[in-house]
Protein backbone atom coordinates (compact mmCIF):
# COMPACT_ATOMS: atom_id res chain seq x y z
CA UNK A 1 0.00 0.00 0.00
CA UNK A 2 1.22 3.40 -0.75
CA UNK A 3 2.01 5.94 1.98
CA UNK A 4 -0.25 9.46 1.43
CA UNK A 5 1.77 12.33 -0.33
CA UNK A 6 1.85 14.43 2.21
CA UNK A 7 3.34 11.16 4.80
CA UNK A 8 6.21 11.14 1.56
CA UNK A 9 6.97 14.95 2.05
CA UNK A 10 7.19 14.86 5.78
CA UNK A 11 9.22 12.13 5.58
CA UNK A 12 11.83 13.20 3.48
CA UNK A 13 11.35 16.54 4.61
CA UNK A 14 12.98 15.11 8.23
CA UNK A 15 15.53 12.90 6.11
CA UNK A 16 16.66 16.26 4.42
CA UNK A 17 16.85 18.27 7.37
CA UNK A 18 18.86 15.57 9.59
CA UNK A 19 21.11 15.14 6.04
CA UNK A 20 21.49 19.43 6.36
CA UNK A 21 22.33 19.20 10.43
CA UNK A 22 24.73 16.40 9.85
CA UNK A 23 26.56 18.27 7.42
CA UNK A 24 26.51 21.89 9.16
CA UNK A 25 27.68 19.58 11.88
CA UNK A 26 30.97 18.17 10.14
CA UNK A 27 31.82 21.74 8.91
CA UNK A 28 31.20 23.16 12.19
CA UNK A 29 34.17 20.64 13.32
CA UNK A 30 36.33 22.06 11.25
CA UNK A 31 35.37 25.54 12.46
CA UNK A 32 38.28 27.74 14.31
CA UNK A 33 37.13 27.63 17.44
CA UNK A 34 34.67 25.43 17.51
CA UNK A 35 33.48 23.22 20.86
CA UNK A 36 34.09 26.64 22.62
CA UNK A 37 31.03 27.25 24.83
CA UNK A 38 28.91 30.54 23.52
CA UNK A 39 29.50 32.97 26.55
CA UNK A 40 30.18 36.53 27.22
CA UNK A 41 34.28 37.74 26.15
CA UNK A 42 35.49 37.94 30.02
CA UNK A 43 33.78 34.77 30.80
CA UNK A 44 35.49 32.88 27.53
CA UNK A 45 38.47 35.35 28.49
CA UNK A 46 39.07 33.94 31.58
CA UNK A 47 38.01 30.02 30.82
CA UNK A 48 40.63 29.95 28.05
CA UNK A 49 38.22 28.84 25.18
CA UNK A 50 38.90 31.58 22.30
CA UNK A 51 38.27 35.48 23.77
CA UNK A 52 40.65 36.69 21.66
CA UNK A 53 42.12 35.80 18.32
CA UNK A 54 45.12 36.70 18.73
CA UNK A 55 47.11 34.36 15.63
CA UNK A 56 44.17 34.62 13.28
CA UNK A 57 44.95 38.50 13.56
CA UNK A 58 48.79 37.95 13.65
CA UNK A 59 49.44 40.60 10.86
CA UNK A 60 47.98 43.25 12.97
CA UNK A 61 50.03 42.28 15.63
CA UNK A 62 52.85 42.49 13.83
CA UNK A 63 52.19 46.36 12.92
CA UNK A 64 51.50 46.89 16.52
CA UNK A 65 54.92 45.57 16.84
CA UNK A 66 57.01 47.30 14.26
CA UNK A 67 55.31 50.68 15.52
CA UNK A 68 56.32 49.77 19.24
CA UNK A 69 60.24 49.19 17.93
CA UNK A 70 60.39 52.32 15.79
CA UNK A 71 59.42 55.11 18.73
CA UNK A 72 61.68 53.18 20.89
CA UNK A 73 64.58 53.57 18.16
CA UNK A 74 63.83 57.01 17.65
CA UNK A 75 63.95 57.76 21.20
CA UNK A 76 67.25 56.21 21.22
CA UNK A 77 68.80 58.04 18.42
CA UNK A 78 66.94 61.02 18.97
CA UNK A 79 67.36 61.39 23.37
CA UNK A 80 70.63 59.28 24.05
CA UNK A 81 71.33 57.48 26.97
CA UNK A 82 72.08 59.46 30.18
CA UNK A 83 74.58 57.49 31.71
CA UNK A 84 75.31 57.89 35.72
CA UNK A 85 78.61 58.00 36.58
CA UNK A 86 79.36 54.72 37.27
CA UNK A 87 79.52 54.03 33.70
CA UNK A 88 80.91 57.26 31.94
CA UNK A 89 83.38 58.19 35.21
CA UNK A 90 83.16 61.53 37.73
CA UNK A 91 82.55 63.09 41.02
CA UNK A 92 79.76 62.75 43.44
CA UNK A 93 79.41 64.93 46.06
CA UNK A 94 77.01 64.58 48.77
CA UNK A 95 75.92 66.13 52.05
CA UNK A 96 72.70 66.46 54.52
CA UNK A 97 70.07 69.18 52.92
CA UNK A 98 69.10 70.94 55.28
CA UNK A 99 67.93 74.27 53.72
CA UNK A 100 69.25 73.55 50.78
CA UNK A 101 67.44 73.60 47.32
CA UNK A 102 68.85 72.33 44.26
CA UNK A 103 68.20 75.11 42.71
CA UNK A 104 70.62 76.78 44.91
CA UNK A 105 73.03 74.00 45.04
CA UNK A 106 73.56 74.60 41.21
CA UNK A 107 74.16 77.79 41.97
CA UNK A 108 76.97 77.81 44.05
CA UNK A 109 78.00 75.15 41.57
CA UNK A 110 78.12 77.35 38.94
CA UNK A 111 79.42 79.87 40.65
CA UNK A 112 82.48 78.20 42.31
CA UNK A 113 83.32 75.92 39.00
CA UNK A 114 82.23 78.12 35.99
CA UNK A 115 80.19 75.17 34.80
CA UNK A 116 76.86 73.14 35.47
CA UNK A 117 76.74 70.39 37.55
CA UNK A 118 75.74 67.22 36.00
CA UNK A 119 72.72 66.48 37.46
CA UNK A 120 71.86 67.73 41.42
CA UNK A 121 69.00 65.84 43.35
CA UNK A 122 67.51 65.25 46.80
CA UNK A 123 67.75 62.20 48.02
CA UNK A 124 65.48 61.32 51.34
CA UNK A 125 62.72 63.10 52.81
CA UNK A 126 62.94 65.19 56.17
CA UNK A 127 65.90 64.52 58.30
CA UNK A 128 67.29 61.90 56.34
CA UNK A 129 67.47 63.93 52.96
CA UNK A 130 70.85 64.61 51.46
CA UNK A 131 71.60 66.54 47.97
CA UNK A 132 73.13 64.66 45.55
CA UNK A 133 75.43 66.12 43.02
CA UNK A 134 77.47 64.45 40.12
CA UNK A 135 79.87 66.36 37.92
CA UNK A 136 82.44 65.22 35.39
CA UNK A 137 85.81 64.64 37.11
CA UNK A 138 87.35 66.86 39.48
CA UNK A 139 90.78 67.00 40.91
CA UNK A 140 91.90 67.86 44.69
CA UNK A 141 92.04 71.24 43.99
CA UNK A 142 88.66 71.66 42.43
CA UNK A 143 86.93 69.31 45.29
CA UNK A 144 88.40 71.58 48.12
CA UNK A 145 86.60 74.87 46.65
CA UNK A 146 83.76 72.84 45.48
CA UNK A 147 83.04 71.64 49.40
CA UNK A 148 84.52 74.86 50.88
CA UNK A 149 81.85 76.98 48.71
CA UNK A 150 79.31 74.78 49.64
CA UNK A 151 80.02 74.77 53.70
CA UNK A 152 80.08 78.53 53.78
CA UNK A 153 76.64 78.29 51.94
CA UNK A 154 74.61 75.66 53.49
CA UNK A 155 76.37 74.45 57.31
CA UNK A 156 75.32 71.24 56.66
CA UNK A 157 75.64 69.27 59.73
CA UNK A 158 77.07 66.18 60.76
CA UNK A 159 75.47 62.90 62.91
CA UNK A 160 75.59 65.07 66.48
CA UNK A 161 74.11 68.08 64.48
CA UNK A 162 76.60 70.42 64.58
CA UNK A 163 78.04 71.68 61.22
CA UNK A 164 80.78 70.51 60.14
CA UNK A 165 83.04 70.20 56.63
CA UNK A 166 83.22 66.61 57.03
CA UNK A 167 79.53 66.02 56.35
CA UNK A 168 80.02 66.62 53.11
CA UNK A 169 81.08 62.96 51.32
CA UNK A 170 83.62 63.26 47.72
CA UNK A 171 83.63 59.69 45.49
CA UNK A 172 85.43 59.56 42.29
CA UNK A 173 84.93 57.27 39.44
CA UNK A 174 87.70 57.12 36.82
CA UNK A 175 86.57 56.37 33.33
CA UNK A 176 88.53 52.82 33.31
CA UNK A 177 85.99 51.77 35.81
CA UNK A 178 83.11 53.29 34.10
CA UNK A 179 84.57 51.28 30.57
CA UNK A 180 84.57 48.22 32.72
CA UNK A 181 81.80 47.84 34.47
CA UNK A 182 79.86 48.64 30.50
CA UNK A 183 81.53 45.77 29.78
CA UNK A 184 80.51 43.42 31.99
CA UNK A 185 77.21 44.61 31.61
CA UNK A 186 77.37 43.86 27.73
CA UNK A 187 79.31 40.41 28.75
CA UNK A 188 76.38 39.13 31.21
CA UNK A 189 73.55 40.24 28.80
CA UNK A 190 75.38 38.41 26.16
CA UNK A 191 75.92 35.02 28.38
CA UNK A 192 71.88 35.30 29.51
CA UNK A 193 71.21 35.48 25.74
CA UNK A 194 73.40 32.50 24.74
CA UNK A 195 72.13 30.13 28.06
CA UNK A 196 68.25 31.02 27.24
CA UNK A 197 69.08 30.29 23.14
CA UNK A 198 70.60 26.53 24.37
CA UNK A 199 68.06 25.94 27.38
CA UNK A 200 64.92 26.64 24.76
CA UNK A 201 66.23 24.92 22.09
CA UNK A 202 67.26 21.84 24.28
CA UNK A 203 63.67 22.11 25.84
CA UNK A 204 61.49 22.81 22.97
CA UNK A 205 62.98 22.97 19.10
CA UNK A 206 64.60 25.42 17.54
CA UNK A 207 61.53 27.91 15.86
CA UNK A 208 60.40 28.43 19.43
CA UNK A 209 63.77 28.87 20.40
CA UNK A 210 63.84 31.71 17.82
CA UNK A 211 60.56 33.12 18.74
CA UNK A 212 61.52 33.50 22.36
CA UNK A 213 64.87 35.43 21.61
CA UNK A 214 62.99 37.44 19.02
CA UNK A 215 60.87 38.75 22.06
CA UNK A 216 63.92 39.09 24.32
CA UNK A 217 65.16 41.34 21.44
CA UNK A 218 61.80 43.29 21.34
CA UNK A 219 61.80 43.52 25.23
CA UNK A 220 65.29 45.05 25.32
CA UNK A 221 64.84 47.56 22.60
CA UNK A 222 61.34 48.98 24.14
CA UNK A 223 62.62 48.86 27.44
CA UNK A 224 65.53 50.98 26.38
CA UNK A 225 63.60 53.79 24.05
CA UNK A 226 61.53 54.04 27.15
CA UNK A 227 64.64 54.80 29.55
CA UNK A 228 65.94 57.17 26.74
CA UNK A 229 62.29 58.94 26.48
CA UNK A 230 62.04 59.47 30.19
CA UNK A 231 65.87 60.18 30.63
CA UNK A 232 66.31 58.62 33.89
CA UNK A 233 70.15 57.57 34.60
CA UNK A 234 71.41 54.19 33.53
CA UNK A 235 73.29 52.57 36.60
CA UNK A 236 74.60 49.44 37.27
CA UNK A 237 70.34 48.66 39.00
CA UNK A 238 69.46 49.56 35.72
CA UNK A 239 71.39 46.68 34.12
CA UNK A 240 70.05 44.13 36.88
CA UNK A 241 66.36 45.41 36.47
CA UNK A 242 67.15 44.38 32.10
CA UNK A 243 67.88 41.11 33.53
CA UNK A 244 65.35 40.27 35.98
CA UNK A 245 62.82 41.14 33.19
CA UNK A 246 64.35 39.35 30.64
CA UNK A 247 64.34 36.30 32.74
CA UNK A 248 60.84 36.90 33.53
CA UNK A 249 59.96 37.36 29.32
CA UNK A 250 61.48 34.15 29.26
CA UNK A 251 59.24 32.33 32.06
CA UNK A 252 56.39 33.83 30.38
CA UNK A 253 57.29 32.78 26.95
CA UNK A 254 58.25 29.14 28.36
CA UNK A 255 54.60 28.65 30.13
CA UNK A 256 53.14 29.57 26.65
CA UNK A 257 55.35 27.20 24.83
CA UNK A 258 54.61 24.34 27.08
CA UNK A 259 50.43 24.63 26.13
CA UNK A 260 51.54 25.44 22.60
CA UNK A 261 53.72 21.55 22.63
CA UNK A 262 50.67 20.29 24.57
CA UNK A 263 48.20 21.24 22.20
CA UNK A 264 49.96 20.15 18.85
CA UNK A 265 51.22 16.96 20.00
CA UNK A 266 50.66 14.69 17.62
CA UNK A 267 48.41 17.30 15.06
CA UNK A 268 50.20 16.20 11.86
CA UNK A 269 47.59 12.76 12.36
CA UNK A 270 44.49 14.69 12.74
CA UNK A 271 42.60 17.02 10.44
CA UNK A 272 40.22 19.09 12.74
CA UNK A 273 42.15 21.99 13.68
CA UNK A 274 45.52 23.49 12.10
CA UNK A 275 48.71 24.10 13.79
CA UNK A 276 47.53 28.03 13.74
CA UNK A 277 44.11 27.03 16.14
CA UNK A 278 45.58 25.25 18.30
CA UNK A 279 48.14 27.71 19.03
CA UNK A 280 45.92 30.24 19.58
CA UNK A 281 43.84 27.97 21.91
CA UNK A 282 47.03 27.05 23.92
CA UNK A 283 47.48 31.11 24.21
CA UNK A 284 44.16 31.95 25.10
CA UNK A 285 44.53 29.01 28.29
CA UNK A 286 47.94 30.82 29.33
CA UNK A 287 46.54 34.32 28.77
CA UNK A 288 44.88 34.98 32.38
CA UNK A 289 47.79 33.27 34.06
CA UNK A 290 49.78 35.75 32.22
CA UNK A 291 48.01 38.92 33.46
CA UNK A 292 47.60 37.71 36.59
CA UNK A 293 51.57 37.17 37.17
CA UNK A 294 51.95 40.85 35.30
CA UNK A 295 48.81 42.11 37.93
CA UNK A 296 50.79 39.98 40.72
CA UNK A 297 54.28 41.63 39.78
CA UNK A 298 53.78 45.24 39.12
CA UNK A 299 52.09 45.50 42.90
CA UNK A 300 54.99 45.30 44.36
CA UNK A 301 57.00 47.49 41.64
CA UNK A 302 54.23 49.65 42.24
CA UNK A 303 54.83 50.08 45.99
CA UNK A 304 58.65 50.28 45.79
CA UNK A 305 58.47 53.61 43.46
CA UNK A 306 55.67 55.01 45.94
CA UNK A 307 56.95 54.32 49.24
CA UNK A 308 60.90 54.13 48.28
CA UNK A 309 61.15 56.95 45.70
CA UNK A 310 58.16 59.80 46.27
CA UNK A 311 57.88 59.30 50.07
CA UNK A 312 61.59 57.91 51.55
CA UNK A 313 63.52 59.80 48.31
CA UNK A 314 65.54 56.96 47.85
CA UNK A 315 66.34 58.01 43.97
CA UNK A 316 68.99 55.48 43.11
CA UNK A 317 65.57 52.60 43.52
CA UNK A 318 63.89 55.01 40.58
CA UNK A 319 66.13 53.21 38.19
CA UNK A 320 65.32 49.58 38.94
CA UNK A 321 61.91 50.43 39.89
CA UNK A 322 61.27 51.92 35.85
CA UNK A 323 63.11 49.02 34.44
CA UNK A 324 61.03 46.39 36.06
CA UNK A 325 57.65 47.76 35.63
CA UNK A 326 58.99 48.55 31.83
CA UNK A 327 59.62 45.29 31.36
CA UNK A 328 56.94 43.60 32.75
CA UNK A 329 54.41 44.77 30.53
CA UNK A 330 56.42 44.52 27.81
CA UNK A 331 57.61 41.46 28.47
CA UNK A 332 53.57 40.00 28.84
CA UNK A 333 52.82 41.60 25.71
CA UNK A 334 55.90 39.89 24.28
CA UNK A 335 54.93 36.35 24.59
CA UNK A 336 51.26 36.48 23.83
CA UNK A 337 51.48 38.82 21.05
CA UNK A 338 54.60 38.50 19.35
CA UNK A 339 56.45 35.00 20.22
CA UNK A 340 53.52 32.79 19.84
CA UNK A 341 52.34 34.62 16.56
CA UNK A 342 56.04 34.31 15.19
CA UNK A 343 56.14 30.58 15.96
CA UNK A 344 53.21 30.19 13.56
CA UNK A 345 54.78 31.93 11.20
CA UNK A 346 57.66 30.13 11.12
CA UNK A 347 56.26 27.34 11.48
CA UNK A 348 53.71 27.81 8.79
CA UNK A 349 56.36 28.88 6.36
CA UNK A 350 57.60 25.08 5.43
CA UNK A 351 57.88 22.04 6.67
CA UNK A 352 55.69 19.25 7.62
CA UNK A 353 52.82 21.76 9.71
CA UNK A 354 52.55 23.73 6.24
CA UNK A 355 51.41 20.53 4.86
CA UNK A 356 49.55 19.34 7.14
CA UNK A 357 47.54 23.69 6.99
CA UNK A 358 46.86 23.23 3.56
CA UNK A 359 45.73 19.86 3.65
CA UNK A 360 43.01 20.82 6.75
CA UNK A 361 42.16 24.06 4.82
CA UNK A 362 41.71 21.67 1.63
CA UNK A 363 39.16 19.48 3.68
CA UNK A 364 37.40 22.22 5.03
CA UNK A 365 36.68 24.15 1.80
CA UNK A 366 35.61 20.52 0.16
CA UNK A 367 33.46 20.31 2.94
CA UNK A 368 32.22 23.95 2.93
CA UNK A 369 31.48 23.12 -0.27
CA UNK A 370 29.51 19.80 -0.13
CA UNK A 371 27.09 21.52 2.51
CA UNK A 372 26.61 24.25 -0.13
CA UNK A 373 25.92 21.80 -2.50
CA UNK A 374 23.37 19.72 -0.51
CA UNK A 375 21.51 23.35 0.29
CA UNK A 376 21.48 23.84 -3.65
CA UNK A 377 19.60 20.65 -3.99
CA UNK A 378 17.22 21.12 -0.63
CA UNK A 379 16.15 24.22 -2.48
CA UNK A 380 16.00 22.59 -5.17
CA UNK A 381 13.56 19.60 -4.15
CA UNK A 382 11.84 21.45 -2.35
CA UNK A 383 10.39 23.91 -5.03
CA UNK A 384 9.90 20.98 -6.86
CA UNK A 385 7.66 19.59 -4.21
CA UNK A 386 5.72 22.63 -4.11
CA UNK A 387 5.04 22.89 -7.63
CA UNK A 388 4.32 19.35 -7.96
CA UNK A 389 1.80 19.62 -5.56
CA UNK A 390 0.06 22.32 -7.58
CA UNK A 391 -0.44 20.74 -10.61
CA UNK A 392 -1.71 17.51 -9.10
CA UNK A 393 -4.42 19.59 -7.68
CA UNK A 394 -5.52 20.51 -10.54
CA UNK A 395 -5.08 17.00 -12.46
CA UNK A 396 -6.50 15.16 -10.08
CA UNK A 397 -4.78 11.98 -8.40
CA UNK A 398 -1.89 10.25 -9.85
CA UNK A 399 -2.67 6.89 -11.44
CA UNK A 400 -1.97 4.42 -9.06
CA UNK A 401 -2.38 6.93 -6.04
CA UNK A 402 -4.62 6.09 -3.07
CA UNK A 403 -7.95 7.82 -3.06
CA UNK A 404 -8.65 10.85 -0.68
CA UNK A 405 -11.94 10.68 1.22
CA UNK A 406 -14.58 11.53 -0.58
CA UNK A 407 -12.74 10.69 -4.14
CA UNK A 408 -14.10 9.02 -6.64
CA UNK A 409 -18.03 8.73 -5.81
CA UNK A 410 -20.59 10.23 -7.96
CA UNK A 411 -21.87 14.01 -7.77
CA UNK A 412 -24.70 14.32 -5.48
CA UNK A 413 -23.45 10.70 -3.57
CA UNK A 414 -23.23 10.90 -0.36
CA UNK A 415 -21.52 8.18 2.45
CA UNK A 416 -23.79 6.20 4.53
CA UNK A 417 -24.17 7.66 7.80
CA UNK A 418 -25.36 5.68 10.89
CA UNK A 419 -24.54 2.07 11.80
CA UNK A 420 -25.52 -0.84 9.00
CA UNK A 421 -28.77 -2.91 9.98
CA UNK A 422 -28.03 -5.91 11.00
CA UNK A 423 -29.67 -8.64 9.45
CA UNK A 424 -32.92 -10.80 10.91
Amino acid sequence: MTKPNNMTDTGSSSLNKRDEDRAQSSVDDFAYGSGAPRHGFFNRLYTGTGAIDVIGRRRMWYIVTAVIVLLALASILIRGFNFGIDFEGGSRIQFPAGNATTSEVEEVYRDTMGSDPETVQTVGVGSTATVLIRSEALDANEVDQLTSALYEEFQPKNSDGEPSRAAISVSDVSETWGDQITRKALIALAVFLVLVSVYIAVRFERDMALAALAALVFDVVVTAGVYALVGFEVTPATVIGVLTILGFSLYDSVVVFDKVEENTRGILHLNRRTYAEQTNLAVNQTLMRSINTAVIGVLPIVALMVIAVWMLGVGTLKDLALVQLVGLLVGTYSSIFFASPLLVSLKERWGPVAAHTKKVLAKRSNAAAARAAREAELRVANATRRAGGEDFAAAGPRPGARPRSGEGRAAGEQRPAGKRQRRN
